[in-house]
């Protein structure tokens, strides 16, 4: 049974931590305008298309967009002022999601993918210069209280925000989603501007970026030379290969399957946003040691694919809400705990470009993931129920073979690095009789 006593660390960072509390509201406001605003962009793209292959484009776009620019963005989150970065990214977006308002004619559709690659550029700058910047305003315990604190608040908002947009697109009209959204973007800025971001950027880090080439690969080098951050690196991009189809293929179950629309949308994309709150809290309170991270990571992997494969077999909206959830609870976990990982484990002059590399991997394979099940569902190459069943065995696939590698690797690092401190220790206390 869940006490009050669980949440407590949680509320207790974000009362005493006033650095984490700004940027804690600023996410808040800024994901809430996200995906309460996203649901209006899907009608407009069905309101003069309906082609499923378009559908599917914006969210393609949207994910290579953040991917081409992701390399960039990390560079100048290591380069520059964090805070800045954040403050200056928030009030681009805002008015670029103006922009949406220019949409009245089929002839102007294009505008919304043009809009949008902008958009995801500058989130490219946001998201690592955002992440970076958490361990620099928190010590110890408080480095995954506040990873679950971001990724608790993402899924209810999520879950509210898609509810809230669905209903406020359907009675309010897009134009007024579309502003709302614009002004919870200039809003967030407040917070931030009220916090200090602490930065390590010394005189020879500032000179080693000089160079912005030279500073991208070093970053790239540092990530794939480096066993121990590489893996954690990995984990969001390898279930996203599978898992962004799906997520894409819940729209699809609720128009077709479902019949309910935007309404069933709502349900279920309410559903992924509870499961991702869960799964984190899961974690910290019954997986603290970090070492079995990368095999749970595994494990959620096979998990998710065994969910999906239930959801996509069933007619019950019930039913799907259920596996929907606990589908979403290992990806939430594998999130969390990627995260954190590279949290403590890069050091703070390569965060920037070691988030940025992560997202790009994320990006790239989710896009290829939801680009593949529009092309495959819009020229009736495979049923929707075909595509969702042979994605679930890929993705349980998937897993298995993370657990056979990647897991195994982590295994014999962990266990070489215990052999090498243990080995220190002998030799700094020869005197000392360990036995």
């Amino acid at each position: 049974m869940v006490s009050m006593n669980t949440f407590q660390p949680y509320y207790q960072l974000l009362r005493h931590n006033h650095s984490f509390r700004g940027l804690w509201l600023s996410q808040v406001i800024s994901n809430f305008g996200d995906w309460f605003g996203i649901l209006a962009v899907y009608t407009l793209i069905l309101r003069y298309s309906d082609s499923e292959f378009l559908l599917g484009l914006i969210i393609v776009i949207k994910f290579l967009s953040f991917a081409s620019f992701s390399p960039i963005g990390g560079y100048i989150a290591d380069r520059f002022d964090r805070r800045t970065l954040l403050i200056l990214c928030d009030f681009g977006r805002g008015f670029i999601v103006l922009g949406f308002l220019l949409v009245t004619s089929a002839n102007l559709l294009w505008l919304i993918y043009v809009l949008t690659a902008v958009q995801m550029m500058l989130s490219a700058i946001f998201e690592p210069a955002k992440q970076s910047s958490i361990p620099n305003i928190t010590k110890g315990e408080e480095l995954m209280l506040a990873n679950v604190v971001s990724t608790m608040s993402w899924s209810v908002i999520f879950t509210t925000g898609m509810g809230i947009g669905g209903i406020a697109t359907a009675y309010l009209g897009t134009d007024a989603v579309f502003i709302l959204n614009a002004a919870s973007y200039i809003g967030s800025t407040w917070f931030v501007y009220k916090i200090n971001i602490p930065h390590d950027r010394d005189q020879r880090l500032l000179e080693s970026l000089k160079n912005p080439l030279t500073g991208i690969m070093d970053g790239f080098r540092y990530m794939f030379s480096t066993g121990h951050i590489l893996r954690p690196a990995l984990a969001k991009g390898t279930i996203s290969f599978i898992l962004g189809g799906m997520v894409y293929m819940l729209i699809l179950v609720s128009e077709e399957v479902l019949l309910m629309g935007t309404v069933g949308l709502g349900f279920l994309y309410a559903s992924r946003g509870i499961g991702t709150a869960i799964g984190p809290v899961l974690v910290r309170r019954f997986i603290k040691d970090d070492r079995k991270w990368i095999t749970v990571m595994g494990l959620a992997m096979i998990t998710t694919g065994f969910c999906y494969l239930i959801v996509g077999q069933t007619d019950l909206l019930w039913l799907m809400v259920i596996f929907v959830v606990l589908a979403h609870c290992g990806s939430g976990a594998n999130w969390v705990m990627s995260t954190v990982m590279l949290q403590k484990r890069a050091p703070d002059s390569l965060r920037g470009r070691v988030f940025s590399s992560e997202w790009l991997f994320f990006t790239v394979t989710q896009s290829v993931s939801v680009l593949t099940a529009s092309v495959l569902l819009d020229y009736n190459i495979l049923t929707l129920r075909e595509l969702m069943l042979i994605f679930s065995f890929l993705l349980i696939l998937t897993g298995s073979i993370w657990l056979l590698t990647i897991s195994r690797k982590e295994i014999l690092w962990q266990k070489q690095k215990q052999e090498d401190i243990d080995t220190s220790v002998v030799k700094n206390n020869p005197n000392k009789n360990f036995t």
